[in-house]
């Protein structure tokens, strides 16, 4: 996946992803779709936690927005991998366990689709979704990314944590952890990558074995903590510091209103962004609904709602040449300087480092992650 660089000050704070492209109508007729959703009158999602991406909002917008369809939200704590299985496990079932839409990681997208567990759909704002972030036929599309960064719980670690290279300090001993599985999550698995890129591996299946490295020197030293950590947990002191996408951490700090004290940090050895896409079961149950709920999240206020959380969304750059991001959420956000550096792994070197992880995670490591 290529992705441009812009220089101004405003672009500084997201890459360049179809800065400037016009708006397209797709010729959806958004009255016929919206009264088919209500008739169906459910949308199932999975994996979409309230403090994720600012998702809590974002849902609640949709509700409100569209009170004829019931939201039916399952298993907000799954990774990209129990998404998948709840699609193949309830191919033949139309009832609230079949889920009718999918936000996976990157690598999932392509693989969902080689599956065959994905149908196309083509929202109205395709044109501004850049060609790179997109499947040609609308299997799947980008929907925002972030970058990996600490969260640290301050009043726990005193010496906060800057690299990778730091997490091996004997002063962190029991204090580190991710926030999934890395044989099933998204996250988990390009955690390990950027661990492996800040030893100077290039992206793809040598990050993730060099990344498999650290944590066997990390489990080994003791530092790490194989329990899936949350605000919940680092605020507990079972977790002191997460390693975990910047829009999770600076949501979780926001939501501890400062008990305890959090602190986020980019770390200076990698910077690795990760790129989220959204799909349409093939098996969906209610196809028009998932649809409508597409359509939302593309829309300049789904958009918005995903900034809100800290997210950067596809179409930021689309909406900033246009003049419709307000100036607060911006000025939320870190400094655009945070980002400079950030690698975007191509497709291949996501799903190289997926392979790579899962398969060796058990051998190399030997940590069982618990929930």
């Amino acid at each position: 996946m290529t992705y441009l660089r812009s220089t101004s000050a405003l672009a500084g704070i997201a890459l360049a992803l179809g800065f400037g492209l016009p708006a397209a109508a797709q010729g959806t007729d958004m009255a016929a779709l919206e009264a088919a959703a209500n008739a169906e009158g459910m949308l199932t999602t999975i994996a979409l936690p309230d403090s994720w991406c600012g998702y809590g909002d974002v849902i609640a917008t949709f509700k409100a927005k569209y009170p004829g369809i019931t939201y039916n939200g399952l298993n907000p704590d799954a990774g990209s991998a129990d998404e998948l299985e709840a699609v193949r496990s309830n191919k033949d079932n139309m009832g609230p366990q079949a889920p009718d839409v999918l936000d996976i990681g990157l690598a999932f997208g392509p693989a969902a689709q080689e599956e065959g567990l994905l149908q196309p759909y083509k929202v109205s704002t395709w044109d501004t979704i850049p060609d790179d972030a997109k499947e040609a036929d609308g299997h799947w599309y980008s929907d925002y990314y972030g970058v990996m960064a600490f969260m640290v719980n301050t009043d726990l670690v005193e010496n906060v944590p800057m690299s990778f290279a730091d997490l091996l300090k004997p002063e962190y001993i029991g204090q580190v952890s991710l926030t999934g599985d890395p044989r099933t999550s998204n996250q988990a698995i390009l955690a390990v990558m950027a661990a492996g890129m800040s030893r100077g591996a290039e992206p793809g299946a040598a990050a993730g074995e060099a990344g498999l490295q650290f944590f066997k020197e990390l489990n080994e030293a003791g530092n790490f903590v194989p329990v899936t950590g949350r605000a919940g947990t680092l605020a507990q002191g079972t977790t002191p510091i997460l390693i975990t996408w910047d829009y999770n951490a600076l949501a979780w700090r926001d939501s501890l209103q400062g008990n305890p004290p959090a602190e986020v940090v980019v770390p200076s050895d990698a910077v690795l962004a990760g790129v989220y896409v959204q799909a349409i079961s093939a098996y969906a149950p209610q196809p028009n609904a998932a649809k409508l709920w597409m359509e939302y999240l593309y829309s300049d206020e789904g958009q918005l709602g995903w900034l809100a959380g800290y997210c950067h969304p596809i179409r930021f750059n689309d909406m900033a040449a246009r003049g419709v991001i307000p100036q607060a959420l911006l000025d939320a956000l870190p400094p655009a300087a945070a980002y400079e550096a950030a690698a975007f792994p191509t497709i291949d070197e996501v799903n190289a480092n997926r392979e790579a992880v899962v398969s060796g995670w058990d051998a190399v490591v030997g940590a069982d992650v618990v929930p």
